[in-house]
């Protein structure tokens, strides 16, 4: 049960998780990862499915400086949630030498990676929504991700190939949730600020969905 507020209201973190969980099983249960989950499609699924997540990354920390001081998304920017350098050392051994050159983003993944842009410049708590999407579900669900791959394609375990899935500065992500989910329920907003908030974290389940729709467009499942 999740515990009341003292007003009696329940905590603003539980109800982002609550009004965003259609959206959230909308993408986990996309074709494209029930197939790579499924280990039934080929390594370079992965790695295209890697390059994508670098454009959206990208978005993201690319904001951070210009947002350390903001008083809504300041306080979320952790020092121990970075994920680019891993993306890139990930992409450098799955794709090997010059693969900046040729990364292309999916139109869905630039439709993704400018919705956060554009919220890191104009409106701060809808860019808190964005962080909350990714590095949460990244550090939870993620996990799931990285060990499949390990056993599928060999990757030797949280080394090069899934370091991305690896939070080396996250000694107890149990507590770190927690405390992630605190900073969420202190979040300096009205209620219909945060409504709003939620409404942008079921957008971003939307982007990402609909980059696992494109992934799945062009690795089809062939019989």
């Amino acid at each position: 049960m999740t515990p009341a507020s003292p007003s009696g209201a329940a905590p603003f973190s539980a109800l982002i998780r609550a009004a965003s969980h259609d959206r959230h099983s909308e993408a986990e249960n996309s074709t494209f990862i029930g197939d790579l989950l499924g280990g039934r499609l080929a390594v370079a699924a992965y790695a295209r499915y890697t390059e994508q997540l670098w454009f959206v990354y990208r978005a993201l920390e690319g904001a951070a400086g210009p947002l350390a001081g903001d008083p809504v998304a300041g306080p979320f920017l952790r020092p121990e949630l970075p994920r680019v350098a891993a993306l890139e050392r990930d992409l450098g051994h799955l794709l090997g030498a010059g693969w900046r050159e040729r990364a292309a983003a999916l139109p869905e993944t630039a439709a993704y990676a400018a919705r956060i842009t554009e919220t890191a410049r104009d409106w701060p708590a809808g860019y808190v929504a964005h962080h909350y999407t990714r590095y949460l579900g990244d550090l939870s669900g993620g996990q799931v991700i990285r060990g499949i791959a390990e056993r599928t394609w060999g990757f030797p375990r949280k080394g090069d190939g899934v370091r991305f899935y690896v939070f080396e500065a996250i000694g107890n992500p149990a507590a770190f949730k927690r405390e992630y989910r605190a900073l969420l329920d202190a979040l300096p907003a009205d209620e219909l600020e945060k409504q709003r908030v939620v409404e942008e974290c079921r957008r971003a389940f939307a982007h990402n969905a609909a980059v696992f729709a494109a992934l799945g467009r062009e690795f089809p499942l062939t019989a």
